[in-house]
Protein backbone atom coordinates (compact mmCIF):
# COMPACT_ATOMS: atom_id res chain seq x y z
CA UNK A 1 0.00 0.00 0.00
CA UNK A 2 1.38 3.36 -1.06
CA UNK A 3 0.28 6.92 -0.33
CA UNK A 4 -0.57 9.29 -3.16
CA UNK A 5 1.57 12.42 -2.88
CA UNK A 6 0.71 14.33 -6.07
CA UNK A 7 -1.58 17.32 -6.48
CA UNK A 8 -4.15 15.28 -8.45
CA UNK A 9 -5.71 12.55 -6.30
CA UNK A 10 -6.86 9.47 -8.21
CA UNK A 11 -9.68 7.05 -7.47
CA UNK A 12 -10.30 3.91 -9.48
CA UNK A 13 -8.12 1.34 -11.22
CA UNK A 14 -5.41 1.85 -13.80
CA UNK A 15 -3.80 -1.35 -14.99
CA UNK A 16 -2.89 -3.37 -11.91
CA UNK A 17 -2.99 -0.40 -9.53
CA UNK A 18 -6.09 0.58 -7.57
CA UNK A 19 -6.35 4.14 -6.26
CA UNK A 20 -8.73 4.90 -3.40
CA UNK A 21 -9.52 7.26 -0.55
CA UNK A 22 -9.39 6.05 3.05
CA UNK A 23 -9.36 7.55 6.52
CA UNK A 24 -5.57 7.77 6.13
CA UNK A 25 -5.77 9.82 2.94
CA UNK A 26 -5.46 8.85 -0.74
CA UNK A 27 -3.77 5.48 -1.14
CA UNK A 28 -2.76 3.11 -3.93
CA UNK A 29 -2.30 -0.65 -3.94
CA UNK A 30 -1.59 -3.39 -6.43
CA UNK A 31 -4.47 -5.57 -7.53
CA UNK A 32 -4.19 -9.13 -6.36
CA UNK A 33 -5.86 -11.89 -4.42
CA UNK A 34 -7.39 -15.25 -5.20
CA UNK A 35 -10.50 -15.75 -7.28
CA UNK A 36 -13.64 -15.72 -5.13
CA UNK A 37 -15.07 -18.92 -6.59
CA UNK A 38 -11.90 -20.78 -5.72
CA UNK A 39 -12.00 -19.56 -2.13
CA UNK A 40 -15.62 -20.69 -1.87
CA UNK A 41 -15.00 -24.24 -3.15
CA UNK A 42 -11.34 -25.24 -2.98
CA UNK A 43 -10.48 -27.45 0.00
CA UNK A 44 -7.18 -25.61 0.30
CA UNK A 45 -9.14 -22.58 1.50
CA UNK A 46 -11.23 -24.36 4.12
CA UNK A 47 -9.56 -22.43 6.94
CA UNK A 48 -10.13 -19.17 5.05
CA UNK A 49 -13.83 -19.96 4.78
CA UNK A 50 -14.02 -20.82 8.47
CA UNK A 51 -12.26 -17.60 9.45
CA UNK A 52 -14.49 -15.62 7.11
CA UNK A 53 -17.65 -17.10 8.61
CA UNK A 54 -16.55 -16.27 12.14
CA UNK A 55 -15.41 -12.78 11.18
CA UNK A 56 -18.78 -12.14 9.53
CA UNK A 57 -20.56 -13.34 12.65
CA UNK A 58 -18.45 -11.03 14.80
CA UNK A 59 -19.06 -8.07 12.50
CA UNK A 60 -22.81 -8.61 12.54
CA UNK A 61 -22.83 -8.83 16.34
CA UNK A 62 -20.71 -5.69 16.67
CA UNK A 63 -23.09 -3.76 14.41
CA UNK A 64 -26.13 -4.89 16.42
CA UNK A 65 -24.47 -3.81 19.66
CA UNK A 66 -23.63 -0.41 18.16
CA UNK A 67 -27.19 0.00 16.92
CA UNK A 68 -28.57 -0.78 20.36
CA UNK A 69 -26.91 2.31 21.87
CA UNK A 70 -26.94 4.51 18.76
CA UNK A 71 -28.75 7.26 20.65
CA UNK A 72 -25.71 7.70 22.89
CA UNK A 73 -23.16 7.17 20.13
CA UNK A 74 -24.51 10.14 18.15
CA UNK A 75 -22.68 12.42 20.58
CA UNK A 76 -19.45 10.42 20.54
CA UNK A 77 -16.94 10.90 17.71
CA UNK A 78 -14.64 8.05 16.64
CA UNK A 79 -14.24 7.28 12.95
CA UNK A 80 -12.72 3.84 13.63
CA UNK A 81 -15.34 2.63 16.09
CA UNK A 82 -16.85 0.00 13.78
CA UNK A 83 -13.54 -1.69 13.02
CA UNK A 84 -12.31 -1.48 16.62
CA UNK A 85 -15.46 -3.05 18.04
CA UNK A 86 -15.44 -5.78 15.38
CA UNK A 87 -11.83 -6.61 16.31
CA UNK A 88 -12.87 -7.04 19.95
CA UNK A 89 -15.92 -9.08 18.96
CA UNK A 90 -13.66 -11.44 17.00
CA UNK A 91 -11.83 -12.10 20.29
CA UNK A 92 -15.18 -12.91 21.87
CA UNK A 93 -15.95 -15.42 19.11
CA UNK A 94 -12.52 -17.02 19.31
CA UNK A 95 -13.03 -17.56 23.05
CA UNK A 96 -15.84 -20.04 22.25
CA UNK A 97 -14.33 -23.35 23.38
CA UNK A 98 -17.37 -25.54 22.69
CA UNK A 99 -18.23 -25.00 19.00
CA UNK A 100 -16.23 -26.38 16.08
CA UNK A 101 -13.94 -24.11 14.10
CA UNK A 102 -15.95 -21.99 11.71
CA UNK A 103 -19.06 -22.30 13.90
CA UNK A 104 -17.80 -20.36 16.91
CA UNK A 105 -20.14 -17.54 17.93
CA UNK A 106 -20.60 -14.67 20.39
CA UNK A 107 -23.13 -16.43 22.64
CA UNK A 108 -20.81 -19.35 23.33
CA UNK A 109 -17.82 -17.03 23.49
CA UNK A 110 -16.82 -14.63 26.26
CA UNK A 111 -18.82 -11.42 25.88
CA UNK A 112 -17.37 -10.23 29.17
CA UNK A 113 -14.14 -9.54 27.24
CA UNK A 114 -15.90 -6.41 25.95
CA UNK A 115 -16.13 -4.90 29.44
CA UNK A 116 -14.08 -1.72 29.54
CA UNK A 117 -14.36 -1.08 25.80
CA UNK A 118 -14.13 2.63 24.97
CA UNK A 119 -16.40 3.85 22.18
CA UNK A 120 -14.34 6.99 21.60
CA UNK A 121 -10.62 6.32 21.31
CA UNK A 122 -9.99 10.09 21.38
CA UNK A 123 -11.96 10.70 24.57
CA UNK A 124 -11.87 7.84 27.06
CA UNK A 125 -14.06 7.56 30.13
CA UNK A 126 -11.08 6.38 32.18
CA UNK A 127 -9.21 9.61 31.49
CA UNK A 128 -12.20 11.98 31.63
CA UNK A 129 -14.17 10.95 34.72
CA UNK A 130 -12.25 10.20 37.91
CA UNK A 131 -15.20 10.24 40.30
CA UNK A 132 -15.80 6.71 41.65
CA UNK A 133 -19.04 5.00 40.69
CA UNK A 134 -20.84 1.70 41.26
CA UNK A 135 -22.60 -0.21 38.48
CA UNK A 136 -25.12 -2.94 39.25
CA UNK A 137 -27.10 -5.24 36.93
CA UNK A 138 -29.98 -7.12 38.50
CA UNK A 139 -30.96 -9.65 35.83
CA UNK A 140 -33.88 -10.99 37.88
CA UNK A 141 -35.64 -7.61 38.07
CA UNK A 142 -34.21 -6.06 34.92
CA UNK A 143 -32.87 -3.10 36.91
CA UNK A 144 -29.61 -1.38 35.93
CA UNK A 145 -28.15 1.21 38.30
CA UNK A 146 -25.16 3.53 38.19
CA UNK A 147 -24.46 5.41 41.42
CA UNK A 148 -21.97 8.27 41.70
CA UNK A 149 -21.11 9.72 45.12
CA UNK A 150 -20.92 13.53 45.46
CA UNK A 151 -17.77 14.96 43.88
CA UNK A 152 -16.21 18.27 42.87
CA UNK A 153 -16.30 18.50 39.06
CA UNK A 154 -13.24 20.74 38.77
CA UNK A 155 -11.20 18.12 40.66
CA UNK A 156 -12.65 14.87 39.32
CA UNK A 157 -13.31 15.64 35.64
CA UNK A 158 -10.62 16.21 33.01
CA UNK A 159 -12.56 18.57 30.79
CA UNK A 160 -11.35 19.81 27.39
CA UNK A 161 -10.58 23.49 26.85
CA UNK A 162 -13.75 25.48 26.25
CA UNK A 163 -16.10 23.22 28.20
CA UNK A 164 -18.17 24.97 30.86
CA UNK A 165 -20.68 22.23 31.67
CA UNK A 166 -21.14 18.47 31.50
CA UNK A 167 -23.69 15.74 31.94
CA UNK A 168 -23.34 12.04 32.61
CA UNK A 169 -25.12 9.56 30.35
CA UNK A 170 -25.91 5.93 31.01
CA UNK A 171 -27.58 3.16 29.08
CA UNK A 172 -28.69 -0.44 29.43
CA UNK A 173 -29.10 -2.79 26.49
CA UNK A 174 -30.49 -6.30 26.17
CA UNK A 175 -29.25 -7.76 22.88
CA UNK A 176 -30.70 -10.80 21.12
CA UNK A 177 -27.83 -11.67 18.77
CA UNK A 178 -29.64 -14.65 17.26
CA UNK A 179 -32.86 -12.75 16.59
CA UNK A 180 -31.13 -9.53 15.58
CA UNK A 181 -33.16 -7.48 18.07
CA UNK A 182 -32.50 -5.39 21.15
CA UNK A 183 -34.16 -3.45 23.97
CA UNK A 184 -32.50 -0.33 25.33
CA UNK A 185 -33.13 2.27 28.02
CA UNK A 186 -30.95 5.37 28.37
CA UNK A 187 -30.76 8.00 31.09
CA UNK A 188 -28.84 11.23 31.68
CA UNK A 189 -28.25 13.69 34.48
CA UNK A 190 -29.11 17.34 34.30
CA UNK A 191 -26.51 19.65 32.75
CA UNK A 192 -24.05 20.49 35.55
CA UNK A 193 -21.39 23.21 35.81
CA UNK A 194 -17.67 22.40 35.75
CA UNK A 195 -16.97 24.28 38.97
CA UNK A 196 -15.69 23.77 42.51
CA UNK A 197 -19.09 23.07 44.05
CA UNK A 198 -19.77 19.46 45.07
CA UNK A 199 -22.50 17.72 43.12
CA UNK A 200 -25.35 15.89 44.76
CA UNK A 201 -25.22 12.10 44.76
CA UNK A 202 -26.13 10.93 41.27
CA UNK A 203 -28.15 7.84 40.40
CA UNK A 204 -29.12 6.72 36.91
CA UNK A 205 -31.55 3.81 36.71
CA UNK A 206 -32.66 1.91 33.62
CA UNK A 207 -35.22 -0.87 33.36
CA UNK A 208 -35.27 -3.73 30.86
CA UNK A 209 -36.88 -7.18 30.68
CA UNK A 210 -37.02 -9.02 34.00
CA UNK A 211 -35.22 -12.38 33.96
CA UNK A 212 -33.87 -11.77 30.47
CA UNK A 213 -32.26 -14.72 28.71
CA UNK A 214 -30.11 -12.48 26.49
CA UNK A 215 -26.73 -10.79 27.05
CA UNK A 216 -26.89 -7.52 29.01
CA UNK A 217 -24.73 -4.45 28.53
CA UNK A 218 -24.33 -1.34 30.67
CA UNK A 219 -22.62 1.81 29.36
CA UNK A 220 -21.57 5.05 31.03
CA UNK A 221 -20.37 8.25 29.46
CA UNK A 222 -19.74 11.94 29.93
CA UNK A 223 -20.73 14.71 27.54
CA UNK A 224 -19.13 18.17 27.48
CA UNK A 225 -20.95 21.38 26.61
CA UNK A 226 -20.25 25.09 26.39
CA UNK A 227 -22.65 27.72 27.65
CA UNK A 228 -22.99 30.83 25.50
CA UNK A 229 -25.62 33.47 26.33
CA UNK A 230 -27.67 31.00 28.30
CA UNK A 231 -27.64 28.30 25.61
CA UNK A 232 -25.71 25.01 25.76
CA UNK A 233 -23.75 23.83 22.74
CA UNK A 234 -21.96 20.50 22.12
CA UNK A 235 -18.21 20.89 22.25
CA UNK A 236 -16.34 20.05 19.02
CA UNK A 237 -19.24 17.90 17.79
CA UNK A 238 -18.64 15.35 20.52
CA UNK A 239 -14.95 14.78 19.74
CA UNK A 240 -14.09 14.73 23.46
CA UNK A 241 -17.17 12.98 24.80
CA UNK A 242 -16.61 9.57 26.38
CA UNK A 243 -18.68 6.37 26.48
CA UNK A 244 -17.58 2.97 27.72
CA UNK A 245 -18.95 -0.49 28.43
CA UNK A 246 -18.72 -0.64 32.21
CA UNK A 247 -20.50 -3.95 32.79
CA UNK A 248 -21.31 -6.95 30.59
CA UNK A 249 -23.24 -10.11 31.44
CA UNK A 250 -23.32 -12.91 28.90
CA UNK A 251 -25.61 -15.93 29.09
Amino acid sequence: MAKQMGIIKLQGTIGDITFYKSQDGYLAREKGGVDGDRIATDSAFERTRENGAEFGRAGKAAKLLRNSIQGLLQNVADSRLASRLTTEMVKVVKADDTSTRGMRNVLDGELELLQGFEFNINGKLTTALYAPYDAVINRATGQFTVSVAPFIPAHMIAAPVGATHFRINSGAAEVDFEGGKFVVDTKQTAILPLDNMPTAALSLESTLTAASVHPLFQVLGIEFLQQVNGEYYPLKNGAYNALALIKVEGV
